[in-house]
């Protein structure tokens, strides 16, 4: 049981990073990214293709480097070219299959066999002890979540949420739009990149559909944070966003280890999961009606 609520603990804490992604671009620029999947995948293949060369810690800044690219491309698609925000995220995710592929050396798959990673060289301090990937994750984490929280209350950082909140009030405010948005997302993208990259060293592997459903994920976990700990400041909604990730994390491994439902209804799971999460306030309103109703028609025969 320590096993498995250890290993719930550091996939809740690096898939955070994929979730504070996502409340930027979602949530502050209010724009729906779906570079996320080629994303995760970037940063992996580049994160493992480095520290499989002997170079571990330069292939996180690589793989953040990386992400940021894509998610310029994807800014340029939607601000220069007029591509649609949805659209111009599956046209950059398509073509960072290719990428992805070239990064691993057109290899579907890539393994760390006696290769260092940064783990591996953490765990030689003798810091943590079992604990020692969780105790690196978590700074790793705390770090990012901290900048970001400094980013977005920065004058750069309130303009991105400037843009989010009213583009036209923005524009005439004689700021540029169209960089607010790619400066947006591609951080964005870098933190995904990045939340790749140190799942790559994790499991020392880097596969080319090792991103498949992350956005949803993601969505997920940043939903479920929402509704427990709300939207209020950018510094609660990055912690909410990392409560978020560890409490979709644990409910995943309540239902592998309990075997409520078979491996394969998981995605199922997750969707249910994030329709729950979005249409709760429809739902509370829907239910307080009918309570209002309810009331008056007692009244009303009184």
């Amino acid at each position: 049981m320590l096993f498995i609520s250890q290993t719930a603990l550091e996939l809740g804490f690096v898939y955070s990073l994929v979730s504070m992604a996502l409340y930027l671009s979602y949530r502050v620029l209010d724009i729906a990214d779906l570079t996320t999947d080629g994303s995760f995948v970037l940063g992996m293949a580049v994160s493992v293709s480095f520290a499989a060369k002997g170079h571990p810690l330069p292939g996180l800044f690589a793989a953040m480097l990386a992400g940021s690219l894509a998610g310029s491309v994807t800014a340029v698609l939607q601000t220069k070219l007029g591509v649609p925000s949805i659209l111009a995220g599956i046209i950059t995710n398509t073509g960072l299959y290719t990428v992805n592929l070239f990064a691993m050396g057109w290899s579907s798959n890539i393994n760390l066999l006696k290769q260092e990673t940064i783990f591996t060289i953490f765990r030689e301090t003798g810091i943590g002890g079992k604990w020692y990937e969780f105790i690196l994750i978590s700074f790793i984490v705390i770090i990012a979540g901290t900048i970001l929280t400094w980013f977005l209350s920065t004058r750069l950082g309130l303009s991105v949420r400037a843009t989010g909140d009213n583009r036209e009030m923005v524009s005439a405010s004689s700021i540029n739009p169209s960089v607010t948005i790619t400066i947006g997302l591609c951080i964005a993208n870098a933190l995904t990149a990045l939340s790749g990259a140190v799942v790559g060293q994790l499991q020392k592997s880097a596969d080319i559909n090792g991103g498949t459903g992350i956005v949803v994920i993601g969505l997920a976990c940043l939903i479920i944070g929402e509704t427990v700990l709300g939207r209020k400041g950018v510094g609660r909604s990055v912690i909410s966003v990392v409560i978020g990730s560890i409490i979709y994390r644990f409910i995943y491994a309540i239902v592998l280890k309990t075997a409520i439902l078979p491996i394969e209804c998981l995605k199922l799971v997750t969707s249910v999961v994030v329709a729950s999460a979005i249409a709760s306030p429809t739902i509370k309103n829907n239910i307080h009606l009918v309570k209002m109703k309810k009331e008056a028609v007692k009244r009303s025969r009184i």
